[in-house]
């Protein structure tokens, strides 16, 4: 019985998992998604350079969301641009939109423990 359980250890090692994510972790990272729907790239810049030590977790989420609300902010100034010629008041909606909702998605995937990737951002913060 025995060798039975330390075969189950050696097999949960040698399978690559990744050690449980503690749930402060997880809300930290939530945390810095959420503040970005509110604060633009502000509250998750924050939480990051206060926090990126801590977690390797809480790091590249707050990355993530760093890099995804300073691409929702380049896009709002070129569609602030764009108003003259009327089709920034049809982007500055779309753009609050997909803000929202891929905050929303990120939020839920942080506090539940996965890796998320926004689809649409730019990589400014490595």
């Amino acid at each position: 019985m025995e060798e039975n359980v330390e075969s189950v250890d050696q097999n949960t090692e040698d399978s690559g998992q990744a050690p449980e994510i503690s749930q402060n972790t997880k809300n930290i990272a939530m945390l810095c998604h959420l503040l970005g729907i509110f604060t633009c790239f502000v509250g998750p810049l924050i939480i990051w350079l206060l926090k990126k030590d801590e977690d390797a977790f809480i790091d590249s989420q707050g990355k993530e969301a760093l890099n995804f609300q300073i691409t929702v902010a380049l896009a709002s100034v070129v569609a602030m641009a764009l108003s003259c010629i009327v089709i920034g008041v049809f982007l500055m909606p779309v753009i609050g939109v997909l803000d929202l909702v891929f905050g929303i998605i990120a939020c839920v995937k942080s506090s539940n423990g996965e890796d998320y990737k926004y689809p649409i951002s730019l990589r400014l913060v490595k």
